[in-house]
């Protein structure tokens, strides 16, 4: 369990993983330990991320807090003057410039918490977190359980080939798979579509 430090000074945390596997969760326990502790905290979301909720950031486990739908990472400059913690859901599906957004924010002495996809479901780095994951002073990378043999999960196994890299999706689209799990299914999937 991540354990905050005792800085006053600001820093860059990236909850990273697969599908399922309590990224969101994680974040939203974070930024709810801060308000316990009196801290101002905002938190921030894609406006293009709607699966559950158009404003709030909400877990598969249905918690929940409050947040600001962005179309770009520079309009989070705009609502963070007076908080200490500012925290960023589904990172992969923002801009380019949403690191060096997160080094401006680190650098005025805010705490920064991110959650996002690692990498997507062909398991390539997903957008700008390797970016996030190198400049962040604390990574932590969470699984999820194989839904195929009860393993470690890492991979998030997209059904469908079809469709761009970016595609929203729940349980009927997405599973999360071990390794051995997540090459058999994609092997499987590329004797389908040689038919």
């Amino acid at each position: 369990m991540f354990i905050e430090p005792k800085n006053s000074k600001g820093w860059i945390e990236v909850i990273c993983g697969s599908m399922f596997s309590g990224k969101t969760e994680e974040l939203i326990r974070r930024v709810k330990r801060a308000k316990i502790a009196k801290q101002d905290v905002r938190i921030f979301k894609p406006k293009m991320e709607t699966r559950y909720d158009k404003v709030k950031v909400v877990s598969h486990d249905d918690n929940y807090v409050d947040s600001f739908p962005v179309d770009t990472s520079d309009e989070i400059l705009r609502w963070v003057d007076d908080v200490q913690v500012v925290g960023i859901d589904e990172a992969q599906f923002f801009d380019e410039k949403l690191p060096e957004i997160c080094n401006i924010l680190a650098n005025n002495n805010k705490r920064v918490v991110i959650a996002g996809l690692d990498m997507d479901f062909l398991a390539k780095p997903f957008g700008v977190m390797p970016q996030l994951m190198a400049m962040a002073e604390y990574v932590t990378k969470v699984h999820a359980i194989c839904m195929q043999c009860g393993s470690v999960a890492q991979y998030s196994y997209r059904f469908s080939k079809s469709g761009g890299q970016v595609q929203l999706g729940e349980k009927d689209q997405y599973e999360p798979r071990c390794r051995a799990c997540y090459i058999t299914g994609m092997e499987e999937q590329k004797v389908d579509t040689d038919k």
